[in-house]
């Protein structure tokens, strides 16, 4: 895709939609007339058109549509943003809806009515065809994230009784077949899956074979219950370019292409980083103030009690704290070391939980590996802070201390980041959005009572 159309620049040098393309098309709408908004847009690919919606006021996304109209890119809207796309969808006319969906994929007609009310799927449903309205009404009836939500129903499938000569020239002839297709499912009269067929090998096969002489028996099948991030573990394993997908019986009803594990790989990834950061995955940079708000809440409040609670620990030494200063001073020392190397090790744990590189079988040799790091990098720093703690306050027993605590905060922190995120996955709660809290807390508590405790003992007592 070009960076320019007819001299004007579209995109920045990021590859981004330029601000100045999206000024243009919104004094191209100003004007009222569709000839230079379609002149400007007529280019772009739908990914593009949809970076332009995004970055217009909600008002003038509707313009837009309305002024490209039957020009105008269906799939595009199931490139937009989530957020976007809800708004979006409530401000447009069921009737327009219903047009841009006949020219969609089953996957991304249902991404875009998914989350629609109830009436007003079935009013835009009533306005398609027959076998579009069973094909979306059968998706929606699927769980979210599942097999069934990803699939697109559009494939092609032969008896395995035909020759070559005859799936040939069916795939050539018959109306209605999906444009983009690189496998040919074979099915038996009751149209359950017996094979498949790469349509390079069937180009190449002689006309007088029979399909069931050259398909693969043996392949990766999904059930329409297959939640998404199993499709997409094992499309990457085994180097899946397309797969089939079939109902409860064993009936083929659909495949998922490596395009639509594409987007679901990058949305998993999109999820755990902001798990990590105690952000909900639906939250979006197009939310609402109080949507964001509501999101946020819940997770900052879970940090304040434990905020809470390593201040009360902190508590009990507070005798100790007001005989030696020194100790208020290096006190968040231990605390931030232990904190840093816990979320080290939680990242890389929760990483290998979501790539299933960890598991029962070998998470005491990475729970091993991981403490025998944190006993090393916890004997270094020992000996750093220790030999500048005694620089700065010329006291070696507090050297002493303070190196003691290192050690044993930095193995709490290798325990805590690696054994939280298994205990958690154990027990089907998302690792990545609910164990930054909990190690930061192991690591405060367990940080703050061996220092004060140790200097306690030690120096004060």
């Amino acid at each position: 895709m070009s960076d320019t159309l007819d001299g004007i620049r579209t995109h920045d040098e990021w590859g981004a939609i330029d601000p100045e393309f999206v000024a243009r098309v919104v004094q191209a709408l100003d004007t009222g007339e569709t000839k230079p908004v379609r002149g400007l847009t007529r280019d772009l690919h739908a990914a593009d058109l949809a970076d332009v919606l995004e970055a217009l006021e909600q008002p003038d996304r509707v313009r837009l549509i309305s002024s490209l109209g039957r020009s105008f890119d269906a799939e595009a809207l199931a490139e937009l943003d989530e957020g976007v796309r809800d708004e979006l969808m409530e401000a447009l006319p069921n009737e327009v809806i219903a047009s841009v969906i006949k020219k969609l994929d089953t996957d991304d007609a249902l991404y875009l009515i998914e989350d629609l009310e109830d009436d007003d799927q079935r009013e835009i449903l009533s306005k398609v065809s027959k076998e579009d309205r069973a094909a979306l009404s059968r998706g929606l009836h699927y769980e979210e994230y599942t097999a069934g939500r990803l699939m697109k129903t559009e494939f092609v499938a032969v008896p395995g009784t035909w020759t070559v000569g005859q799936a040939t020239d069916f795939i050539r002839t018959e109306k209605g077949l999906p444009e983009d297709f690189v496998e040919v499912y074979v099915v038996d009269p009751t149209f359950h899956l017996v094979g498949n067929i790469p349509v390079s090998r069937l180009m190449r096969a002689a006309r007088d074979k029979t399909i069931d002489a050259i398909m693969d028996d043996e392949q990766t099948v999904f059930r329409v219950t297959d939640k998404q991030d199993d499709v997409a573990y094992r499309f990457e394993k085994y180097n899946l370019v397309s797969a089939a997908v079939t109902d409860e019986n064993g009936r083929l009803v659909g495949t998922v292409m490596a395009d639509d594990i594409v987007e679901v790989i990058q949305e998993e990834a999109e999820e755990q980083v902001l798990h990590l950061g105690g952000v909900g995955a639906e939250e979006t940079i197009t939310g609402s103030v109080w949507d964001t708000t509501r999101l946020r809440f819940s997770w900052l409040f879970v940090n304040l009690a434990t905020a809470i609670l390593a201040s009360w620990v902190i508590s009990w030494f507070d005798a100790t704290l007001d005989q030696m200063v020194a100790l208020a001073i290096l006190m968040p020392i231990v605390a931030s070391m232990g904190g840093n190397a816990g979320t080290q090790t939680m990242t890389v744990a929760v990483r290998a939980l979501a790539t299933r590189t960890l598991n029962p079988i070998n998470a005491i040799k990475v729970t091993t590996r991981e403490c025998a790091v944190g006993l090393i990098n916890g004997v270094l720093f020992a000996i750093i802070m220790g030999l500048f703690a005694w620089a700065w306050f010329g006291s070696d027993q507090l050297g002493l201390v303070i190196a003691a605590a290192m050690v044993i905060n930095l193995i709490a922190a290798a325990l805590a980041g690696i054994l939280v995120p298994l205990a958690l996955d154990h027990f089907d709660i998302d690792p990545a959005i609910a164990s930054g809290t909990f190690v930061t807390t192991v690591t405060d508590v367990v940080g703050f009572f061996a220092f004060l405790g140790l200097a306690a003992l030690w120096l004060v007592g």
